[in-house]
């Protein structure tokens, strides 16, 4: 059993008892936080499919870790101009951990 979930403007596949890593999100880590924006939902070969979300279907999760991903370095450059900027990013995330997949 599988969900397509959506959360942080992305998209994610969320199985029962495996682990996501999806935009930071304000929960403390060990708190249950409810995706209810659940896109798919496929339990022994039936798919629902929501147009756009299935209705009554959450995803409990329980918040793991916070961290940062690795970085990302940007340069910016124009030749013959001495024109160079280097900087770096590392996007904040947080790991969660799926419980259960619902549908009502």
């Amino acid at each position: 059993m599988y969900a397509i979930v959506e959360t942080g403007g992305k998209q994610y596949r969320a199985e029962e008892q495996g682990t996501i890593d999806v935009e930071r999100l304000p929960q403390a880590v060990g708190e249950e936080v409810a995706l209810d924006r659940v896109l798919l939902v496929e339990r022994e070969g039936q798919l629902s499919v929501g147009s756009p979300i299935v209705p009554g279907a959450r995803v409990v999760c329980r918040v793991v870790a916070h961290d940062r991903d690795r970085k990302v370095v940007v340069f910016k450059y124009k030749s013959k101009k001495n024109y160079r900027r280097k900087a770096g990013h590392r996007q904040e995330f947080s790991r969660l951990l799926v419980k259960r997949i619902e549908l009502a």
